[in-house]
């Protein structure tokens, strides 16, 4: 049996809390010896669905970890980010000085996670990451407090440049793969590029950059960039978009020949399936896209059930920013399982150090694990093409003919 019966959550509640600084949602144990853990998400603007879809992915976790009773009891509290690092930064610090949190997590923005680690360190609170990906905080290691249960940038990249040597090399004959780069010029658009490349020599493939474009984040109008990728002869696109920013620059795309003039990748975020759910059939076949966690792969028990509960509640299918919060809750039940103390720091330092989890993204036989040099967890990398799928609706399209890569390849 995979898991037990899961048992009613009979404390999860949504209050509205009087602090003068800023009001919280509160999910799970009310109870005065819960270990509290304050959580940052954008619950408004073009990253909101993150938020949102987090808040599920975590009551999903809480009622998991509700259902054993070697978990402890855990007290969530979630607060809107705005995407904002200076809010962030009082927010983060209030979970801890104003309501006692020992762990805070979550954070979409690498350039808010930056900021927010910076507070953990200074605190010496634990910071789980959930949903942002810059490298910089994990390789090399910055920050004791500080632990990623998601990709990072250079898994991705790495995952990325294996594909291009697989897939993509063998087409193109005697001479360089042509790359253009675009994406947000923020943190994480640099932080994919910085990665990207060191991955492509990484693999001794050759390539030429042709060109490489920084639009600003949330972008309203592609299409100077656009004509730009146009203008010159290019093998593969690389796009670093993610969520509603990929959405708009595909659909600005569609009324040109973008997609005929090269191969168009997205090795981190481009199969969310926020963004295949939004594009519907405006979205092409053929484009190369992974993400963080997918809904249709790998096909094991525990990823339908996690989608399948996911829809129950929400009545649609996950972003994979909802895997990512439940990840990033259940390593903190977990960790405080594995420690005999849990005012001990250093204790609870060496269990997230030794963390195995079997997570909704792992295929059968695996599980996701972290590294302990890095604090990086070492997980599973799907990347796969887009093609007419509409079982999982209102996506009409999904990805498949996978290409998979464990983490020993990200060497």
């Amino acid at each position: 049996m995979l898991r037990k019966k899961l048992k009613t959550l009979a404390t999860l509640s949504a209050l509205l809390l009087g602090q003068p600084s800023f009001a919280y949602t509160q999910l799970g144990s009310i109870s005065e010896d819960a270990v509290k853990v304050g959580c940052l998400f954008p619950m408004t603007g073009r990253g909101g669905l993150y938020g949102h879809d987090s808040q599920i992915g975590i009551q999903i976790a809480l009622e998991h970890i509700a259902a054993y009773d070697r978990y402890p009891k855990l007290q969530v509290m979630i607060e809107d980010s705005r995407s904002k690092a200076s809010r962030a930064t009082r927010i983060a610090k209030d979970f801890v000085q104003v309501h006692g949190a020992s762990f805070l997590c979550g954070v979409v923005n690498s350039s808010v996670a930056l900021q927010v680690a910076q507070v953990a360190e200074e605190e010496k609170v634990f910071f789980i990451g959930t949903d942002h990906a810059s490298s910089r905080l994990t390789t090399p290691l910055t920050n004791p407090y500080y632990f990623r249960l998601s990709n990072n940038t250079q898994q991705s990249m790495i995952a990325g440049a294996k594909y291009i040597k697989e897939n993509l090399i063998p087409q193109i004959g005697n001479r360089p793969l042509r790359i253009s780069y675009i994406a947000p010029d923020y943190e994480y658009g640099y932080s994919v590029w910085q990665d990207l490349t060191k991955a492509l020599e990484t693999q001794q493939i050759p390539y030429e950059i042709i060109t490489t474009l920084w639009p600003r984040l949330f972008e309203s109008n592609y299409t100077p960039f656009i004509n730009a990728l146009l203008d010159k002869p290019t093998d593969l696109i690389i796009n670093s978009m993610w969520g509603g920013d990929l959405v708009a620059f595909i659909k600005q795309a569609n009324s040109t020949k973008l997609f005929d003039h090269a191969k168009f990748a997205n090795f981190d975020t481009g199969g969310n399936y926020e963004v295949l759910a939004v594009l519907g059939n405006e979205l092409p076949d053929g484009l190369i896209l992974s993400s963080r966690h997918h809904n249709n792969w790998p096909d094991t028990e525990l990823n339908n059930w996690f989608v399948s509960r996911f829809k129950e509640i929400s009545g649609r299918y996950p972003s994979y920013a909802a895997e990512g919060a439940y990840s990033g809750i259940l390593a903190i039940a977990e960790a405080l399982a594995n420690t005999e103390t849990y005012s001990s720091k250093e204790d609870i330092k060496k269990a997230l150090e030794t963390l195995v989890l079997h997570l909704p993204e792992d295929p059968i036989g695996f599980s996701s694990f972290m590294d302990g040099s890095t604090h990086q967890i070492q997980q599973v990398i799907a990347i796969g093409i887009t093609t007419q799928n509409a079982e999982q609706p209102p996506a009409q399209k999904l990805l498949s003919n996978w290409s998979v890569y464990y983490p020993s390849h990200f060497q």
